[in-house]
C-alpha cells in the first residue's frame, strides 16, 4: 500500500462515520480534572478509551502515577528497531469544565452534535478530538503497513487542565523510558481553520496579583473624600504605569531586545484571522512597529485579568480600603523569567507605588520555549504536510498561549513539533466549543501523511 493510499483510506474512514463515533464515545466520558467528583471518569477514559487503542496496535501500555497529580497517566511504547528514529507523542484527556447550563439550547457538553456544519462537544478541539486524530492516525499508517516503521512512546495525561501537576517530576523520574528523538503532538489552534500549522513552543505564562491595603474598613465619601487616598486609583495608576495608553510594554526586562531574525522570516506570511466567531484585531494595540503574527507569536503581552475594588455588584458611598487585581504576563523566549518580579518592583517604587504589594499566585508559571525555525524537523514537517495537503503550512516559532513544552525540551531534551487541529474560533475553553469537520477530516490526512513519512526513512540525522 502507497503513501496516497493510506491517506485515502483514512479519509473515507472518516467519511463513514467510524472516526466520529469513536470521538462521541470519548467526549461522553465527562473527564473535568478540576471537579473532584471526577476521578472516576478520568481513570475510566483512560483504560476503556484509550489503552484499548493503544493495545490493538501491539503497544506495550503501562500505568504510571506520582504524588503530586490527581489522577494517573498512561504511557504506551512500540519499539520495532533501536536503530529507528523514536517519535513522542502527548495528549491530555481532561477537559475543562461542562459549564452545561450555558451551552446553547439543544447542545450538551457530554454529546456531540452537528449543528450548522460544526461538531459540538466538549474536548472536540482540547484535547480529545487532537489526540483521537493523532491516534487513529497512527493505526492507520500500522493497518496499512503492518509495521510503523519507527518507534513510538506515547503519554496521556488527564490533568492538563489543572496545570500538569506531577507531569515535570514524572518525566524527571522516567527520563531514560521517555527517551526519544522527537515530540510530535497536538494542541492548540491552527493559524486559520483552512491553513495546516506547526509551531515550535509556546509563550510563557506568569500570573501575579497586585494589591493595595490603606486602611481598615472603608469610609464615607462624602465625610473623607478629598482627605484620605483611595486604593482604587492608585492602583488604576500603578497598572497604567506599565504600559503605554496603546498596551506597550514599559518595563525593558519583561521584552526580548530583538525579534530574532529566523522569527521575522518564519512569520513573514501569517496572518492572523480568528475567524467569524473571532474579535477584530487591533492595529493600534500592542508593541509598534510589529505585524499581528509577530506581537503575539514574537513578543510579550501584559494584561490585567481581574479588577476589584469596593463592592461591585452593591456600589455604596463609600471609599474603599483595598484593591486587588489579578495580572498576567505573556511571555517569549529571551527575557530572563528571574527578573520579572524585580523589575516590576523597581518599576512601581521608582514610579511612586511602593504601597502596591505584588504577590505570586497558586497558578504554575509555564516557560517560554522555541526551537529554530530552521530546524531540519521542522523543515521535514513542513515538506511532508504541505505534500499531503499542496497547502504552505504556516510555521509558527511557539504559541500564543502556553503549554507544559519545557518538560519536553528542559527535561527531556526533545525538539518539539506541533501540529494543532483547532481553529482560534472553536470556543476552548467556553460554552459551545467546536471544530469544522471538514477541519478534522484534513488533520487525519495531515497526521497519516506525516507517520507515514516518519517510517519512510531519510529523517533529519537518519539515513
Amino acid at each position: 500500500m502507497t503513501r496516497s493510499d493510506a491517506i485515502a483510506d483514512s479519509q473515507r474512514q472518516f467519511d463513514s462515520g467510524a472516526f466520529r463515533d469513536m470521538l462521541a464515545r470519548r467526549i461522553a466520558v465527562p473527564t473535568e480534572s478540576q471537579n473532584p467528583e471526577r476521578a472516576g471518569a478520568l481513570a475510566s477514559y483512560l483504560q476503556q478509551e484509550i489503552q484499548p487503542a493503544f493495545d490493538a496496535m501491539g503497544f506495550t501500555c503501562s500505568t504510571l502515577t506520582h504524588p503530586k497529580a490527581r489522577a494517573p497517566f498512561l504511557f504506551a511504547e512500540r519499539i520495532e528497531n533501536p536503530a529507528l528514529p523514536t517519535v513522542f507523542g502527548y495528549g491530555h484527556g481532561d477537559v475543562i469544565r461542562g459549564l452545561e447550563p450555558e451551552w446553547r439550547e439543544g447542545l450538551s457538553p457530554w454529546t456531540l452534535t452537528e449543528r450548522d456544519g460544526r461538531w459540538y462537544g466538549r474536548g472536540i478541539a482540547d484535547n480529545k478530538g487532537q489526540h483521537t486524530v493523532n491516534m487513529q492516525s497512527l493505526a492507520n499508517v500500522f493497518k496499512a503497513r503492518g509495521k510503523l516503521g519507527f518507534n513510538a512512546k506515547y503519554l496521556i495525561e488527564m490533568g492538563e487542565e489543572t496545570g500538569s501537576p506531577g507531569l515535570r517530576e514524572l518525566c524527571e523520574e522516567h527520563k531514560a523510558l521517555f527517551d526519544a528523538d522527537l515530540l510530535i503532538a497536538s494542541d492548540g489552534p491552527r493559524l486559520r481553520a483552512e491553513r495546516p500549522t506547526i509551531f515550535l513552543g509556546s509563550r510563557g505564562a506568569l500570573n501575579f496579583d497586585l494589591t493595595i491595603e490603606s486602611r481598615k474598613g472603608a469610609h464615607h465619601s462624602g465625610n473623607w473624600g478629598g482627605l484620605i487616598s483611595n486604593p482604587g486609583i492608585q492602583l488604576a495608576h500603578a497598572i497604567a504605569s506599565i504600559t503605554s495608553p496603546t498596551g506597550q510594554i514599559r518595563i525593558p526586562e519583561w521584552v526580548p531586545t530583538e525579534l530574532p531574525a529566523a522569527v521575522r522570516r518564519a512569520l513573514a506570511d501569517c496572518e492572523v484571522d480568528g475567524g467569524e466567531d473571532g474579535p477584530e484585531i487591533e492595529p493600534w494595540w500592542g508593541e509598534p512597529g510589529l505585524s499581528p503574527a509577530e506581537r503575539v507569536f514574537g513578543w510579550c503581552s501584559f494584561e490585567v485579568l481581574s479588577y476589584k475594588t469596593g463592592n461591585p455588584q452593591t456600589p455604596v458611598n463609600a471609599i474603599p480600603a483595598t484593591a486587588w487585581a489579578r495580572c498576567q504576563l505573556r511571555f517569549v523566549v529571551g527575557p530572563d523569567p528571574a527578573q520579572f518580579m524585580p523589575a516590576l518592583r523597581r518599576h512601581l517604587d521608582r514610579h511612586g507605588f511602593p504601597m502596591v504589594k505584588i504577590s505570586a499566585t497558586r497558578d504554575e508559571m509555564f516557560a517560554a520555549t522555541r526551537i529554530d525555525p530552521d530546524d531540519p524537523w521542522v523543515q521535514w514537517a513542513a515538506a511532508s504536510i504541505q505534500k499531503t495537503t499542496n497547502k504552505k503550512p504556516a510555521v509558527l516559532p511557539n504559541l500564543g498561549g502556553s503549554l507544559p513544552n519545557d518538560i519536553f525540551t528542559d527535561v527531556l531534551g526533545l525538539k518539539t513539533v506541533w501540529v494543532p487541529h483547532s481553529y482560534p474560533g472553536c470556543s476552548q475553553h467556553a460554552p459551545n466549543e467546536h471544530l469544522p469537520p471538514e477541519l478534522l477530516r484534513e488533520a487525519l490526512a495531515v497526521m497519516t501523511g506525516l507517520y507515514w513519512d516518519l517510517g519512510e526513512g531519510g529523517t533529519p540525522g537518519r539515513s
